[in-house]
């Protein structure tokens, strides 16, 4: 799995047919286009900026032509994610001329004028004034309070019946191959009330399921110095669990804490599923990225975790060629695979990135040892996601319905699948009665490496 990767065509703002501003622009009122890149964090602020811009009278254009400038929201995580963030910069700069650049790579103003000279504005990561600003002095703002209306849920880029949560910026951690505490800062979490007051504000709107995100979720509100509590997580995790909607975790660091979610998944109020990155198992590669080293703990506690809630599905991503992996490193790594049997995998291949510490590290892996190393984690991956999902079938379970083709092909997921990074279950027959949002019970008839087929019961 890639760090960074564009955002599918139905997700592109400047490409998307389903985006939530298809309401055409009254004449003369001004227009932002805008190319969200990177992950689900990237794309709740691309929400965010588009739910200010549309409050001021703004009209958001679905493509380059229509639009009087372009923000690209770019990410900076890898240089790979680099490259393709300049890639969409020149696209915007060709395509429609006036272009203001925001995001991750944003921490790196100089980085992008050197390449493209001609935005005419930078800003670093959750900027919203300067991004706002920046738009004031190239599209000033032409407000009608009596025709430019703003939904309650505000502009959302994803489908309507799922939304991500934001619940805090930056991270306190320190990994040697990571450089998000440099772009987006220390922890820095949102209030519990103004989380609740959105979460609540979306389930009005009609949101079935909500993504709780953040580079540190279960450190969520441990930088309040004041607080009642001493994991305010599991306080939100409950109240999140109130609203009667799926709530899944992503981005769990696996402290010891974490444990006491578990009961709450396995009494239904949050989905059973966790999203860990886990990133590696032997205890010298650990050490070495600047993680905590106990992978024996860590299964211990996966165990822990399936004795209090069987269905849990635990999700993760892995580097493989970090520098310094021997050929022993990642054999422990694959046995750990084995032993743990994770439901959902992603990895991808260690890369520089221009500022991380894990670039001044000695013994850097060979391209071609990487690639075979990724080759053959992927395939264990497969083997295990094969043979789990062939023991769903026959059971009966709740989906969510994300799509019905033309031809009545429902795409759908399970509660062990999140969006975008996960499988889908497919239900080909019998959906005339079926729409997007609906949460439907169906039996698994058939499964393959990574996806389900069902019918609804």
């Amino acid at each position: 799995m890639r760090a960074m990767s564009q955002n599918p065509p139905d997700l592109r703002p400047d490409l998307a047919p389903r985006a939530r501003f298809s309401d055409a622009p009254r004449e003369g009122q001004p227009t932002i286009g805008m190319v969200s890149l990177g992950c689900p964090k990237a794309l709740v602020d691309s929400e965010r900026i588009l739910t200010r811009l549309r409050a001021e009278g703004y009209g958001i254009s679905p493509d380059y032509t229509g639009a009087d400038a372009v923000i690209v929201n770019t990410c900076g995580f890898l240089d790979s994610a680099k490259a393709e963030s300049l890639e969409a910069i020149g696209e915007a700069l060709k395509e429609n001329g006036k272009v203001i650049v925001t995001g991750c790579l944003g921490a790196e103003p100089e980085y992008i004028t050197g390449v493209h000279p001609k935005v005419l504005a930078v800003t670093g990561p959750h900027q919203y004034e300067q991004v706002l600003d920046a738009v004031h002095g190239v599209v000033p703002p032409d407000p009608d309070p009596f025709v430019d209306l703003l939904p309650a849920s505000g502009v959302k880029l994803t489908p309507r019946h799922y939304s991500y949560l934001k619940i805090s910026e930056g991270c306190n951690h320190h990994c040697k191959f990571c450089i998000i505490p440099d772009m987006r800062g220390k922890l820095a979490s949102r209030p519990l009330k103004a989380v609740m007051r959105e979460a609540e504000k979306l389930v009005e709107s009609g949101v079935k399921e909500l993504l709780v995100i953040s580079q540190d979720t279960s450190a969520y509100g441990t930088d309040w110095k004041d607080r009642d509590t001493k994991f305010p997580f599991l306080d939100l995790a409950r109240e999140l669990g109130q609203l009667d909607v799926w709530v899944r975790m992503h981005y769990v660091y696996p402290y010891p804490h974490v444990t006491d979610l578990i009961p709450l998944m396995a009494e239904g109020g949050i989905l059973p599923y966790l999203d860990i990155p886990f990133q590696h198992a032997h205890p010298d590669t650990l050490r070495r990225m600047a993680r905590p080293a106990a992978a024996e703990k860590t299964l211990d506690r996966i165990a822990e975790w399936r004795g209090i809630c069987p269905d849990v599905t635990l999700r993760s991503t892995f580097i493989v060629g970090y520098p310094g992996e021997t050929e022993a490193e990642f054999q422990t790594l694959l046995d750990w695979m084995d032993e743990a049997q994770l439901d959902r995998v992603g990895c991808f291949q260690y890369e520089n990135v221009a500022g991380a510490r894990s670039n001044d590290l000695p013994d850097h892996v060979p391209d071609e040892v990487k690639q075979d190393r990724w080759d053959r984690f992927m395939q264990k991956a497969q083997a295990i996601s094969e043979a789990k999902l062939a023991a769903k079938v026959g059971q009966v379970m709740d989906v969510i319905v994300d799509d019905i083709d033309e031809d009545g092909i429902a795409t759908c997921r399970t509660k062990a699948d999140a969006p975008e990074i996960d499988g889908n279950l497919f239900i080909d027959d019998g959906t005339e009665g079926l729409s997007v949002g609906d949460i439907v019970t169906v039996e698994v008839d058939e499964a393959g490496e990574y996806d389900l087929w069902g019918q609804v019961c």
